[in-house]
Protein backbone atom coordinates (compact mmCIF):
# COMPACT_ATOMS: atom_id res chain seq x y z
CA UNK A 1 0.00 0.00 0.00
CA UNK A 2 1.36 3.44 -0.92
CA UNK A 3 2.38 5.82 1.90
CA UNK A 4 -0.63 7.78 3.09
CA UNK A 5 -3.03 5.36 1.40
CA UNK A 6 -6.26 4.58 3.24
CA UNK A 7 -8.43 2.38 1.04
CA UNK A 8 -11.65 2.92 3.00
CA UNK A 9 -13.16 6.25 4.03
CA UNK A 10 -16.05 6.26 6.50
CA UNK A 11 -18.15 9.38 7.00
CA UNK A 12 -19.54 9.40 10.53
CA UNK A 13 -22.34 11.39 12.06
CA UNK A 14 -23.99 8.96 14.46
CA UNK A 15 -22.99 6.16 16.82
CA UNK A 16 -23.42 3.74 13.90
CA UNK A 17 -20.08 4.80 12.45
CA UNK A 18 -18.29 3.36 15.47
CA UNK A 19 -19.51 -0.20 14.97
CA UNK A 20 -18.70 0.06 11.26
CA UNK A 21 -15.14 1.04 12.20
CA UNK A 22 -14.98 -1.82 14.68
CA UNK A 23 -15.92 -4.28 11.93
CA UNK A 24 -13.14 -2.84 9.75
CA UNK A 25 -10.73 -3.15 12.69
CA UNK A 26 -11.65 -6.82 13.11
CA UNK A 27 -10.75 -7.42 9.46
CA UNK A 28 -7.54 -5.35 9.77
CA UNK A 29 -8.63 -2.99 7.01
CA UNK A 30 -6.93 0.42 6.93
CA UNK A 31 -9.46 3.26 6.96
CA UNK A 32 -10.09 6.86 7.90
CA UNK A 33 -13.14 8.09 9.77
CA UNK A 34 -14.22 11.59 8.76
CA UNK A 35 -16.29 13.56 11.30
CA UNK A 36 -17.41 17.18 11.27
CA UNK A 37 -16.62 18.14 14.86
CA UNK A 38 -14.57 17.23 17.91
CA UNK A 39 -17.80 15.88 19.44
CA UNK A 40 -17.93 13.32 16.62
CA UNK A 41 -14.30 12.49 17.28
CA UNK A 42 -14.98 11.80 20.95
CA UNK A 43 -17.98 9.61 20.11
CA UNK A 44 -15.75 7.43 17.91
CA UNK A 45 -13.97 6.09 20.99
CA UNK A 46 -10.88 3.93 20.72
CA UNK A 47 -11.14 2.85 17.09
CA UNK A 48 -8.06 1.66 15.24
CA UNK A 49 -8.32 3.84 12.14
CA UNK A 50 -7.25 7.40 11.49
CA UNK A 51 -9.71 10.23 12.25
CA UNK A 52 -10.00 13.50 10.31
CA UNK A 53 -12.02 16.30 11.89
CA UNK A 54 -13.68 19.16 10.02
CA UNK A 55 -16.41 19.90 7.55
CA UNK A 56 -15.63 19.06 3.95
CA UNK A 57 -17.21 19.99 0.61
CA UNK A 58 -17.54 18.05 -2.64
CA UNK A 59 -14.22 19.13 -4.20
CA UNK A 60 -12.35 18.48 -0.96
CA UNK A 61 -13.87 15.00 -0.75
CA UNK A 62 -12.82 14.21 -4.32
CA UNK A 63 -9.30 15.47 -3.60
CA UNK A 64 -9.09 13.33 -0.46
CA UNK A 65 -10.20 10.23 -2.37
CA UNK A 66 -7.45 10.73 -4.94
CA UNK A 67 -4.66 11.68 -2.52
CA UNK A 68 -5.32 8.75 -0.19
CA UNK A 69 -6.05 6.13 -2.88
CA UNK A 70 -9.51 5.43 -1.46
CA UNK A 71 -11.27 2.44 -3.03
CA UNK A 72 -14.49 2.35 -0.97
CA UNK A 73 -16.53 5.00 0.82
CA UNK A 74 -19.11 4.21 3.49
CA UNK A 75 -21.46 7.12 4.10
CA UNK A 76 -22.68 6.75 7.69
CA UNK A 77 -23.26 10.47 8.11
CA UNK A 78 -26.33 11.75 9.92
CA UNK A 79 -29.52 10.86 7.99
CA UNK A 80 -30.50 14.55 8.01
CA UNK A 81 -27.13 15.73 6.62
CA UNK A 82 -28.61 15.76 3.13
CA UNK A 83 -26.09 18.15 1.57
CA UNK A 84 -23.11 16.13 2.80
CA UNK A 85 -24.54 12.91 1.40
CA UNK A 86 -25.11 14.57 -1.96
CA UNK A 87 -21.54 15.87 -1.97
CA UNK A 88 -20.19 12.42 -1.07
CA UNK A 89 -22.19 10.84 -3.90
CA UNK A 90 -21.03 13.42 -6.43
CA UNK A 91 -17.38 13.11 -5.40
CA UNK A 92 -17.44 9.30 -5.60
CA UNK A 93 -19.03 9.46 -9.06
CA UNK A 94 -16.39 11.96 -10.23
CA UNK A 95 -13.45 9.90 -8.98
CA UNK A 96 -14.98 6.48 -9.68
CA UNK A 97 -14.99 5.14 -6.12
CA UNK A 98 -17.42 2.53 -4.80
CA UNK A 99 -19.98 4.05 -2.40
CA UNK A 100 -22.23 2.42 0.19
CA UNK A 101 -24.73 4.25 2.38
CA UNK A 102 -25.48 3.07 5.91
CA UNK A 103 -28.89 4.11 7.19
CA UNK A 104 -30.90 2.66 10.04
CA UNK A 105 -34.15 0.95 9.21
CA UNK A 106 -37.03 3.35 9.69
CA UNK A 107 -39.69 2.76 12.34
CA UNK A 108 -41.83 5.64 11.11
CA UNK A 109 -44.64 3.43 9.83
CA UNK A 110 -44.64 1.20 12.91
CA UNK A 111 -46.86 3.60 14.85
CA UNK A 112 -49.87 5.78 14.11
CA UNK A 113 -51.68 7.94 16.67
CA UNK A 114 -53.93 11.03 16.61
CA UNK A 115 -51.31 12.97 18.59
CA UNK A 116 -48.40 11.84 16.37
CA UNK A 117 -47.67 14.37 13.63
CA UNK A 118 -45.24 13.42 10.85
CA UNK A 119 -43.83 16.40 8.99
CA UNK A 120 -41.20 16.92 6.30
CA UNK A 121 -39.32 19.97 7.59
CA UNK A 122 -38.36 22.14 10.53
CA UNK A 123 -40.79 24.95 9.55
CA UNK A 124 -43.63 22.44 9.29
CA UNK A 125 -42.78 21.10 12.76
CA UNK A 126 -42.82 24.64 14.17
CA UNK A 127 -46.22 25.26 12.63
CA UNK A 128 -47.68 22.17 14.32
CA UNK A 129 -46.06 23.00 17.66
CA UNK A 130 -47.62 26.46 17.58
CA UNK A 131 -51.01 24.77 17.98
CA UNK A 132 -50.07 23.50 21.44
CA UNK A 133 -48.94 24.97 24.76
CA UNK A 134 -45.82 27.01 25.49
CA UNK A 135 -43.41 24.31 26.65
CA UNK A 136 -41.65 22.56 23.76
CA UNK A 137 -39.19 19.73 24.39
CA UNK A 138 -36.68 19.41 21.54
CA UNK A 139 -34.87 16.07 21.20
CA UNK A 140 -33.35 17.08 17.86
CA UNK A 141 -29.85 18.05 19.04
CA UNK A 142 -28.13 21.41 19.12
CA UNK A 143 -27.30 22.02 15.47
CA UNK A 144 -30.49 23.88 14.52
CA UNK A 145 -31.46 25.43 17.85
CA UNK A 146 -31.37 28.95 16.43
CA UNK A 147 -33.79 27.95 13.67
CA UNK A 148 -36.14 26.36 16.19
CA UNK A 149 -36.10 29.56 18.24
CA UNK A 150 -36.89 31.66 15.19
CA UNK A 151 -39.67 29.31 14.12
CA UNK A 152 -41.41 29.29 17.51
CA UNK A 153 -41.25 32.80 18.98
CA UNK A 154 -42.79 33.03 22.41
CA UNK A 155 -42.35 29.33 23.17
CA UNK A 156 -40.30 28.01 26.08
CA UNK A 157 -37.76 25.67 24.52
CA UNK A 158 -36.36 22.75 26.50
CA UNK A 159 -33.37 21.37 24.61
CA UNK A 160 -32.06 17.86 25.18
CA UNK A 161 -28.49 17.97 23.89
CA UNK A 162 -25.13 16.26 24.26
CA UNK A 163 -23.30 17.03 27.54
CA UNK A 164 -20.22 18.73 26.10
CA UNK A 165 -18.84 22.17 26.89
CA UNK A 166 -19.06 23.14 23.22
CA UNK A 167 -22.75 22.27 22.97
CA UNK A 168 -23.61 23.87 26.32
CA UNK A 169 -21.86 27.06 25.15
CA UNK A 170 -23.97 27.04 21.97
CA UNK A 171 -27.14 26.77 24.05
CA UNK A 172 -26.08 29.55 26.39
CA UNK A 173 -25.19 31.82 23.47
CA UNK A 174 -28.80 31.47 22.33
CA UNK A 175 -30.07 32.51 25.73
CA UNK A 176 -30.97 29.09 27.06
CA UNK A 177 -30.37 28.77 30.79
CA UNK A 178 -30.18 25.96 33.32
CA UNK A 179 -33.96 25.52 33.22
CA UNK A 180 -33.89 25.01 29.46
CA UNK A 181 -30.93 22.66 28.94
CA UNK A 182 -31.11 18.90 29.48
CA UNK A 183 -27.56 17.69 28.82
CA UNK A 184 -27.56 13.91 28.41
CA UNK A 185 -26.28 11.37 25.92
CA UNK A 186 -28.84 8.93 24.57
CA UNK A 187 -30.39 6.77 23.45
CA UNK A 188 -32.65 6.29 26.45
CA UNK A 189 -35.14 3.65 27.53
CA UNK A 190 -38.87 4.27 27.44
CA UNK A 191 -38.86 4.40 31.24
CA UNK A 192 -36.13 7.04 31.30
CA UNK A 193 -37.94 9.15 28.72
CA UNK A 194 -41.17 8.86 30.70
CA UNK A 195 -39.33 10.21 33.76
CA UNK A 196 -37.97 13.11 31.70
CA UNK A 197 -41.47 13.96 30.48
CA UNK A 198 -42.82 13.82 34.02
CA UNK A 199 -40.06 16.14 35.19
CA UNK A 200 -40.24 18.63 32.30
CA UNK A 201 -44.02 18.65 31.73
CA UNK A 202 -43.74 19.57 28.03
CA UNK A 203 -46.83 20.55 26.06
CA UNK A 204 -45.33 19.03 22.91
CA UNK A 205 -42.27 16.95 22.03
CA UNK A 206 -40.37 17.42 18.77
CA UNK A 207 -38.07 14.65 17.60
CA UNK A 208 -36.58 13.07 14.50
CA UNK A 209 -36.98 9.71 12.83
CA UNK A 210 -33.98 8.11 14.54
CA UNK A 211 -34.75 4.41 14.05
CA UNK A 212 -34.46 1.67 16.66
CA UNK A 213 -30.81 2.47 17.41
CA UNK A 214 -31.77 6.05 18.18
CA UNK A 215 -34.69 4.99 20.37
CA UNK A 216 -37.45 6.42 18.20
CA UNK A 217 -40.35 4.39 19.63
CA UNK A 218 -38.94 4.70 23.15
CA UNK A 219 -39.16 8.48 22.75
CA UNK A 220 -42.58 8.63 21.14
CA UNK A 221 -44.60 5.99 22.98
CA UNK A 222 -44.11 7.33 26.54
CA UNK A 223 -45.12 10.81 25.38
CA UNK A 224 -48.28 9.59 23.66
CA UNK A 225 -49.17 7.48 26.69
CA UNK A 226 -49.10 10.69 28.77
CA UNK A 227 -51.22 12.54 26.22
CA UNK A 228 -48.30 14.65 25.03
CA UNK A 229 -48.36 15.42 21.28
CA UNK A 230 -45.27 14.39 19.29
CA UNK A 231 -44.01 16.02 16.12
CA UNK A 232 -41.61 13.90 14.06
CA UNK A 233 -39.45 15.41 11.34
CA UNK A 234 -39.06 12.60 8.83
CA UNK A 235 -35.83 11.80 7.03
CA UNK A 236 -35.07 13.47 3.70
CA UNK A 237 -36.11 11.34 0.75
CA UNK A 238 -33.19 9.35 -0.69
CA UNK A 239 -31.86 10.03 -4.16
CA UNK A 240 -33.79 8.25 -6.92
CA UNK A 241 -30.54 6.57 -7.94
CA UNK A 242 -28.02 6.42 -5.16
CA UNK A 243 -25.45 4.30 -3.38
CA UNK A 244 -25.85 0.73 -2.24
CA UNK A 245 -27.88 0.76 0.98
CA UNK A 246 -26.79 -1.02 4.18
CA UNK A 247 -29.27 -1.14 7.06
CA UNK A 248 -27.83 -3.43 9.73
CA UNK A 249 -24.63 -4.74 11.27
CA UNK A 250 -25.14 -7.93 9.30
CA UNK A 251 -25.36 -5.93 6.05
CA UNK A 252 -22.08 -4.19 6.87
CA UNK A 253 -20.30 -7.43 7.81
CA UNK A 254 -21.42 -9.13 4.60
CA UNK A 255 -20.39 -6.13 2.50
CA UNK A 256 -16.95 -5.97 4.16
CA UNK A 257 -16.43 -9.67 3.41
CA UNK A 258 -17.46 -9.15 -0.21
CA UNK A 259 -15.16 -6.13 -0.54
CA UNK A 260 -12.20 -8.19 0.69
CA UNK A 261 -13.04 -10.94 -1.80
CA UNK A 262 -13.30 -8.43 -4.62
CA UNK A 263 -9.84 -7.04 -3.78
CA UNK A 264 -8.33 -10.52 -3.90
CA UNK A 265 -9.96 -11.36 -7.23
Amino acid sequence: MAPGASPVLVFGGTSDARFICQILDEQRIAYTLSVATTVGESLAGDIGGQIRVGRIDRDEIADWLLRHAVRWVIDASHPYAELLSRNITAACETVGVTLSRYQRRSELNDLEHPLLHKVASLPAACAVAQEYGPRVLLTTGSKELAAWQQGMPGKTLLARVLPTSEVIAECEALGLGVDNIIALRGPFSAEFNAAIYAFCSPDVVITKESGAEGGYLDKVNPALERGIPCVVVVRPQPLVTGPELLQSREDVSRRVTRWLQERKA
